[in-house]
């Protein structure tokens, strides 16, 4: 299946360490979509969109047994994730630097404990709005990708887009919501993104949707 993809794929030019990364590391980090889980533990989370990956890298230095995978199709966030690979010695990251949904088909059903989807494009804008992530389509991968009691972990700085994620969840009606939503989550570490909101006077909500069944 072919998905209209929205968004940035490249912002400024790489500088020549991270356009080396490009070339030399990523081919041995990149997913391969016949085979997803190759080589991976058997503890597994998923980060949807890290950015610039202070996130991804910071959960996977601190919990070295389990397995992430991380998405993301901007380039310069991408080469700025195997820089933080690369300065860590992180061996249990592996990256798919494209649009996350081909990535969400391939997985296999109940193989990952947690999925993050973190300050995420809100597409503010009405005629925008079926551009966001969360929809019918993707929270029934979610739902088919996490295992049972699993997680899926979404922030927020835009109200709407809180709302929003609430109702399509309550709709999909396989998750529960629970936890302090104004309360990080366990471990969190800041992002860039967050430290922009808060600095434009707007506050986050994490949510916390654990699989039924």
């Amino acid at each position: 299946m072919r998905f209209q993809f929205y968004g940035r794929r490249k912002g400024k030019s790489l500088r020549r360490h991270h356009s080396g990364l490009m070339d030399q590391l990523l081919p041995h980090l990149r997913v391969a979509l016949d085979d997803p889980l190759a080589g991976m533990a058997d503890r597994r989370w998923l980060e949807i969109g890290f950015g610039g990956g202070e996130h991804l890298a910071h959960q996977a230095e601190l919990h070295p047994d389990v397995s992430f995978i991380g998405a993301e199709p901007f380039v310069n966030g991408v080469a700025k994730m195997l820089a933080l690979v690369e300065e860590k010695t992180l061996a249990n990251v592996r990256i798919h630097d494209a649009d996350a949904r081909p990535l969400l088909q391939a997985l296999p059903a109940a193989g990952f404990e947690r999925i993050f989807l973190l300050y995420p494009d809100p597409w503010p804008k009405a005629r925008h709005n079926k551009r966001r992530f969360v929809s019918p389509e993707n929270l029934a991968q979610f739902h088919r990708v996490l295992k049972p009691g699993g997680l899926f972990l979404f922030a927020s700085d835009f109200g709407g887009y809180v709302s929003w994620t609430r109702q399509h969840v309550a709709a999909h009606g396989g998750f529960t919501e629970e936890g302090d939503p104004l309360a990080p989550y366990e471990n969190w570490i800041g992002t860039r993104y967050e430290t922009k909101a808060r600095h434009e006077g707007r506050g986050s909500n994490y949510l916390r949707f654990r699989r039924k069944g």
